[in-house]
């Protein structure tokens, strides 16, 4: 049997017995293990790409992999295999609300998981608790959100259906996550896994003005960019801000959301809108084009729980400079050497200085892209993957167990 076919049929195929020549015993093919990926909104943001990730890293391996979103959030969302929406738009009163509800708990059925993922704070609260009652298929939660994300009576919720069991199993994405939950009952901190995101390589073939051209932004003069949700919480306004005192600087922001609005007004007020590019949501693929296209990356985001987007672009070799919270010194580094530029973005002054030191110091801007090529080797989606491959067999033998 040639490795395909072991891989083909399920994760313990290389396990089976020999006979004397070294072939492997026939017997009737076990079918693969069944995991559904419970997402909120589809669209192309950094936990979806972890879910993408995952789900791609899982069906490599022999596991038949299913995805399932409450609704799709952008048309340019590229979907992956096997995916489902339980609603056609966010709900938005009790009745839609009730009737997703109805919708999601018969997707999950329907699907007959063996082990169920769940991404997000909405994802891990509604997913987890509809999946429980639904079906008995373990959960392992993904817990990627930053408690400034999270409304109080949220987090408390979260807090008690960990504590309670409703998650088998709760991964966290960095250490600055556990020390968050520090105080957390024991019941919860037994249950949690620290996972660290793995990343793809986002390297592009384009010069930088061809991809200056793609994405239409000016070609010699200075771009700076960010690839985030435009929500207030990622505090882009900090760096349209830094524009006025710098007429050579552009600003290119990919993304969307609901902070579009004010941030255009701002850039207007500003007197800086002809030099801000909203150029929308990309596609993960589009991604290496547009870090391509960068002088430097700005991060002023004021809550992460891993800053997956200034990771990529750290190690694609554009100079990034982050707001300074601890999980970003935590994740953008790779020993003693930072692979980042930190500073308190709120201050003007101080991440117009920083940007402009980058700019104006060859070394430093060396030193910050060496330390970035690093960073593929700590946040490798095979060690990911891996992690999940086991956290997922074990959620099965403790199924097992706990129905015999």
């Amino acid at each position: 049997m040639n490795v395909e076919a072991i891989r083909s049929a399920g994760p313990d195929a290389a396990d089976r017995p020999q006979n004397a020549s070294g072939r492997r015993l026939a017997r009737a093919a076990a079918p693969a293990t069944r995991v559904l990926l419970i997402q909120t909104q589809a669209e192309n943001a950094g936990a979806q790409e972890i879910s993408r990730l995952v789900g791609a890293g899982l069906a490599a391996r022999g596991y038949d992999v299913h995805n399932l979103f409450f609704f799709r959030a952008s048309r340019s969302f590229d979907q992956p295999p096997n995916t489902v929406y339980s609603a056609s738009r966010r709900p938005g009163n009790p009745l839609s609300f009730a009737r997703f509800l109805l919708t999601l708990g018969r997707d999950i059925r329907r699907t007959r998981p063996d082990v169920i993922l769940t991404f997000q704070h909405y994802g891990n609260t509604i997913g987890g608790a509809v999946a429980r009652l639904a079906h008995r298929a373990p959960v392992i939660a993904n817990q990627v959100s930053a408690k400034a994300t999270m409304a109080g009576w949220l987090r408390a919720l979260d807090r008690l259906m960990g504590r309670l069991g409703v998650f088998d199993c709760i991964t966290v994405n960095s250490d600055e996550m556990l020390r968050d939950t520090a105080n957390y009952p024991a019941s919860y901190r037994k249950r949690q896994r620290h996972v660290p995101h793995g990343f793809d390589q986002k390297h592009s073939t384009l010069t930088k003005d061809e991809a200056r051209q793609l994405f239409g932004l000016a070609v010699g003069r200075v771009v700076l960019g960010c690839a985030a949700r435009l929500h207030p919480l990622k505090q882009l306004d900090a760096a349209i801000r830094v524009l006025p005192d710098h007429p050579s600087w552009t600003l290119a922001l990919a993304g969307q959301g609901p902070d579009e609005a004010r941030l255009r007004q701002l850039a207007t007020e500003l007197g800086v809108a002809d030099r801000v590019t909203f150029i929308g949501e990309i596609s993960p693929d589009e991604v290496a084009s547009f870090l391509a296209a960068l002088d430097v990356f700005v991060f002023p985001s004021l809550a992460e729980t891993f800053g997956l987007a200034a990771v990529e672009a750290a190690h694609a070799g554009v100079p990034v400079i982050a707001n300074d919270l601890p999980v970003l010194r935590e994740v953008l580094a790779e020993g003693e050497a930072p692979a980042a530029l930190f500073v308190d973005a709120a201050d003007t002054a101080a991440l117009s200085g920083a940007i402009t030191r980058v700019l104006e110091e060859p070394r430093l801007a060396e030193q910050l892209r060496h330390s970035g090529q690093s960073l593929k080797g700590r946040y490798s989606v095979d060690a990911m993957v891996d992690a999940y491959v086991e956290l997922i067999e074990q959620a099965r033998r403790n199924a097992t167990r706990s129905r015999a």
